[in-house]
């Protein structure tokens, strides 16, 4: 009989075999963190998970499980999921042994085997990169930073006066949210390679990027939600699944013409020592031209993003809360008045700006009701497991599994934030008389950026253009929403916010 004949004869017997072999490598996987409760079958399959994902509201089904199941609760065999502020101060310090994981991570790689400082895991590697890239966020080696985004502040200013304002005898409503990003695209685009796409100048989504970025966001979440990141990102599939850099539109001609800019810098200026920019500074720091590339693609897309639904998200709270919008146009009238903020058509400077209280209370109330991304951030527990304190408590983290950031949760924490976390109040920032508590406060802010070794890079740069928007559109114009029974169309895919039809109305003011 041959070895196919008796292979055939024990068919049964070999696939009890292995299904045995899964059942207790499941029972495993489930008690290895039976301790932590969590959604009906979390312990056993990745099914609740993948459908947090599928639903477009990820950002409140990990809350709802926070909510009902502590501190710290599981979302899959090997997922937790928590919103204790310690732990991920913990998780997150220069001195742990905890690293990224390469299942979430890889959403941020663009080209085969070429990883971004988002998608890289290896801690060395990661710190490094930082290293080299930290001086082109700052205003240390990119002096014209600052220049760079008033421009693009008094761009959007003229646009909307121009094109947009509504007056007396005729409303003419228009989608913020597109401007928003249109601001941001632009901001980020002449900080990092000289010269911005110029979306605001044509009111438009040059060559589709943003349509393509979305595109490619709602492709990243179905990933996510079926755990195949590592199978499509992490492997030569890629190769098959990247955008052409043929394509006349979208992301593959984004990074085309990425490219095409990087490649003309270094022909007319090998050294990069004339530029006083993003990619000069990384090129002088180490980079070579395909890390350039990958760079720069990666703080477009994340910089863009997260600045645009910042402002988005803190001006509809303003146009909800005429008693905070009347007292922050009031702070804003002062500065002008007193001599702080220079005259029309200058751009509030980022030292002015910095120093209005209730000015950046509402940034940063308008942040923590709609964080400007909801990415659960996972990263996996050292080898040898890890001994925590949570809310008092001991609590023990067994080796190699994934713990994730609930950032909806800790934002409306209200043990952190009081009674009415829930609602929007800007005064709680500037009223705490706790000190611990209004630095307990201040640290959930920062964790909207990343924190500790893994705190964006662009956190300055994105502050600073959300300071100056918002405190130049309350300057220049009055607001309304159009639409009050449903004042925008969003969605949560993977763990960035779609914002459609944020329609709104701006009637011009005096300024000076």
């Amino acid at each position: 009989m041959g070895a196919a004949a008796v292979l055939y004869e024990a068919r049964w017997f070999l696939a009890f075999v292995v299904l045995a072999i899964w059942v207790v490598l499941k029972i495993k996987q489930y008690y290895r963190l039976r301790h932590f409760k969590g959604p009906f079958g979390t312990g056993w399959f990745e099914i609740w998970h993948g459908f947090a994902y599928f639903s477009n509201n990820s950002h409140m089904k990990f809350k709802e499980a926070t909510d009902r199941y502590g501190p710290i609760a599981r979302i899959g065999p090997n997922e937790l999921m928590t919103t204790s502020i310690e732990l991920l101060a913990h998780i997150n310090g220069a001195r742990n042994r905890y690293t990224r994981t390469r299942w979430w991570y890889l959403v941020g790689r663009f080209q085969p085997n070429r990883d971004t400082i988002f998608s890289e895991v290896d801690e060395a590697i990661h710190t490094k990169r930082r290293a080299q890239m930290a001086g082109g966020y700052s205003g240390k080696e990119n002096p014209d930073l600052e220049s760079s985004v008033d421009i693009h502040v008094a761009e959007l200013v003229q646009l909307i006066r121009t094109k947009y304002c509504s007056t007396e005898t005729k409303i003419n409503p228009f989608d913020l949210a597109k401007k928003t990003q249109y601001l941001a695209i632009d901001v980020i685009s002449h900080i990092g390679f000289g010269e911005p796409f110029g979306d605001l100048l044509s009111d438009q989504d040059v060559n589709g990027y943003i349509e393509d970025v979305d595109k490619g966001t709602k492709a990243l979440a179905y990933l996510l939600a079926f755990g195949l990141t590592e199978l499509a990102l992490g492997t030569p599939l890629m190769y098959l699944l990247g955008r052409s850099e043929k394509a006349k539109t979208g992301f593959g001609a984004m990074t085309a013409n990425t490219r095409r800019i990087i490649s003309k810098r270094l022909e007319d200026d090998p050294d990069m020592s004339k530029g006083t920019d993003m990619l000069a500074s990384w090129f002088r720091h180490g980079l070579d031209k395909e890390q350039l590339v990958t760079e720069s693609i990666l703080q477009l897309m994340a910089g863009a993003e997260t600045a645009a639904t910042s402002m988005r998200s803190i001006m509809l709270y303003l146009l909800t809360h005429p008693r905070v919008y009347a007292r922050l146009q009031a702070e804003v009238d002062a500065a002008v008045k007193d001599g702080r903020a220079a005259p029309y058509p200058s751009v509030v400077s980022n030292a002015t700006q910095r120093q209005l209280p209730y000015l950046w209370a509402c940034c940063k109330e308008g942040m923590r009701m709609h964080p400007p991304v909801t990415n659960s951030s996972q990263k996996k527990v050292p080898p040898e497991g890890d001994t925590v304190m949570v809310e008092g408590k001991t609590v023990y983290l067994p080796g190699g599994t994934n713990i994730g950031y609930c950032v909806w949760g800790l934002n409306r924490d209200q043990k952190i934030f009081g009674a009415d976390a829930d609602y929007y109040r800007p005064e709680r920032w500037l009223n705490e008389e706790d000190p611990k508590k209004l630095a307990q406060m201040n640290q959930v802010h920062e964790m909207l950026f990343g924190y500790g070794k893994y705190q964006c890079l662009g956190k300055p740069i994105a502050l600073m253009e959300i300071g100056k928007a918002i405190f130049e559109l309350m300057r220049n114009f009055d607001w309304s929403v159009t639409n009050v029974a449903e004042p925008w169309k969003e969605t949560n895919i993977g763990a960035v916010f779609r914002t459609d039809d944020f329609l709104v109305e701006a009637t011009e003011r005096s300024v000076s």
